[in-house]
């Protein structure tokens, strides 16, 4: 499972709704205060091939932070 972090809500949204359209299972969530406070909002997904997001993420110009695993705190 990862994280991906944003620097706005409404781009989060976006990321939602381009990485269900591609099929993953995704959820927004608050971002965890040790990954970044830039935006209270992250993308997490469940299956993550991390390079195929990054791909998906950039080839419909949504920018993100960093995707991270996601970890308990």
């Amino acid at each position: 499972m990862h994280v991906v972090t944003f620097y706005s809500t409404s781009v989060a949204i976006r990321a939602e709704k381009v990485t269900k359209g591609a099929g993953y299972v995704v959820k927004l969530i608050p971002t965890p205060r040790h990954l970044s406070a830039d935006c209270g909002t992250a993308l997490r997904i469940e299956d993550c091939n991390k390079d195929a997001i990054m791909k998906l993420l950039n080839d419909n110009h949504v920018q993100f932070g960093q995707i991270a695993p996601l970890t308990p705190a």
